[in-house]
């Protein structure tokens, strides 16, 4: 029959001799420090620490002075995920904490939900957020620069950098602090402008950088300059 998920509050003194359980057992330090023997490896948890002890692995307690830990029984499989960082996040802690309080008060949330809570907080490691994809944005210009013959849009400017619409327009605000579009603009207009002052005409720049005529691209010139 399967362990049912338990929590409880534990005093430990002196040892009782190693054993071993077929399920994880959790263990968060309150107060004082306990001795821990776990396959052979010492670890001392004071409070504020604490431990996974896996199925199946021999293991002693001792507290010359006294301990007090939360402890849960489990044979959730999660837990194999979670041995690593060993000891709780500050968040794990704190529930740790008023788990305790709670178990003490004899109030049935605690040793109803306790568990799953503490699961979910023990290791945010694995909730963590993935890096952000870096935009190469020299290489992102190079490549809007031979676009120019076509309605370029968010959606465009996204697939090429593998990121949502949105996620690129915020991304453009945040690293070059303006809206896709005005960016694409600016980007238009700068190659415009290198071009005109390379000697091409008015009509030719305007048909490579995708103005819609020559007095289109005039009156955008115009709106440019300082000293306008």
């Amino acid at each position: 029959m399967a362990l049912a998920e338990a929590l409880s509050l534990r005093r430990y003194g002196a040892s009782h001799g190693s054993h071993t359980h077929t399920h994880y057992q959790v263990l968060v330090g309150l107060e004082g420090v306990l001795e821990l023997e776990v396959a052979g490896r010492g670890r001392r948890i004071a409070a504020g620490d604490g431990w996974v002890v896996p199925p199946g692995e021999r293991h002693d307690f001792e507290s010359r002075e006294g301990s007090q830990c939360l402890v849960l029984d489990t044979a959730m499989p999660a837990w194999g995920l979670r041995l690593t960082p060993l000891n709780p996040t500050h968040q794990a802690l704190h529930l740790a904490r008023y788990l305790a309080v709670a178990l003490a008060g004899g109030q049935p949330l605690a040793q109803r939900h306790g568990a799953a809570l503490l699961l979910e907080c023990w290791a945010p490691a694995y909730t963590a957020k993935r890096p952000r994809r870096a935009i190469d944005w020299p290489h992102l210009t190079r490549w809007a620069s031979t676009q120019w013959h076509l309605p370029l849009t968010v959606a465009d400017l996204a697939a090429q950098v593998h990121l949502s619409p949105t996620q690129f327009a915020a991304r453009c605000v945040q690293e070059n602090g303006q809206s896709a579009m005005a960016w694409v603009r600016q980007l238009r207009l700068a190659q415009a402008s290198d071009l005109r002052a390379a000697g091409l005409g008015v009509a030719e720049v305007a048909r490579r950088c995708g103005y819609r005529s020559p007095s289109a691209l005039t009156a955008a010139l115009r709106s440019n300059s300082p000293l306008h």
